[in-house]
């Protein structure tokens, strides 16, 4: 998903030739592998937007592979860019490496301050570690490794697996069917109280192109909208968007996660970028972007 927002991104941009590494021509938890491909290709500028992520579900049912590949994928690539000669980095991270209980909202100076959140520990030290090593190379080596940390991402190429996705996604395809199958009542997990950001996975894009465009960037700044909303709240949008007037139940013995995940974007913001996609604008655009992706065969999950 986000790697396919880059490339619409960057696509036609003058003074940009893309090359693509996706998981079909490179394992990107190989090391030879990425250096290889780095050293062939010998690019400028790379983004790591590669990742193994998944909802509360995933990450609880599988933490060792959660750590253990996305590890591999942050000390293959960045490690591999070094080698390679590549000037300068972007590595895509996650606001789940902050503290559950980090004030709101939550600032990048948060950061090891405290406990993280248990259904995505694994995912979150991960891209702890590649945060670390990239500001770490910056620092040693003087090359101009950096990261943004986005919020939770949403939009057209998303994984609607019905039980390993994330919540948006899971809710889409969820009231998609239940509309398709004419069901009067659709559960969902948890309580519905947990207050969550969305962000539009172009507005993603085009903050990674705004700070790959500054000179002297921080080691990671957050990017998201700056509000949030309830589950329940997000639920009922969805709902709408979908058509499905049916009734919703709530599941409280599925776990909620973290209280609330709302970013500081405001260090974003003093640099000159905002998000512009609304939430119920980019939920209605994702929906039409599930159905036709579901018209060709290409949906994943």
């Amino acid at each position: 998903m986000v790697g396919s927002a880059l490339v619409r991104r960057f696509t036609g941009r003058p003074g940009f030739e893309l090359l693509v590494g996706d998981r079909g021509e490179v394992d990107l938890g190989s090391q030879p592998a990425v250096s290889a491909f780095l050293g062939a290709g010998r690019p400028d500028v790379a983004i790591i937007a590669a990742a193994r992520v998944g909802g509360i579900r995933a990450n609880s049912t599988y933490p060792a592979e959660f750590l253990h590949d996305n590890l591999a994928i942050a000390l293959a690539t960045i490690h591999g860019a070094f080698e390679a000669g590549v000037r300068r980095l972007l590595f895509l991270g996650s606001s789940c490496i902050y503290p559950k209980l980090a004030a709101q909202p939550m600032s990048e100076d948060c950061l090891l301050t405290g406990e993280l959140e248990p259904t995505n520990e694994a995912y979150a030290i991960a891209k702890i570690a590649g945060l670390k090593l990239c500001q770490y190379y910056r620092k040693q080596h003087g090359v101009l490794f950096h990261s943004v940390m986005p919020t939770n991402l949403y939009g057209p190429g998303d994984n609607y697996h019905p039980r390993d996705s994330h919540v948006l996604p899971a809710l889409i395809r969820r009231f998609h069917e239940a509309k398709e199958s004419g069901a009067a009542l659709v559960k969902a997990w948890g309580t519905g109280s947990p207050m969550r950001e969305f962000l539009h996975v172009d507005d993603l894009a085009d903050a990674c192109a705004f700070i790959l465009g500054r000179d002297d960037p921080p080691d990671w700044v957050n990017v998201g909208t700056g509000k949030d909303v309830t589950i329940r709240e997000l639920t009922e949008i969805v709902a709408q968007e979908t058509g499905y007037r049916g009734r919703v139940e709530w599941d409280a013995s599925m776990p909620d996660g973290t209280p609330r995940k709302l970013l500081d974007v405001s260090r974003m913001s003093a640099l000159g970028w905002d998000a512009r996609i609304g939430l119920r604008e980019g939920i209605a655009a994702t929906y039409a972007s599930f159905l036709a992706e579901k018209r060709s065969g290409a949906l994943r999950g």
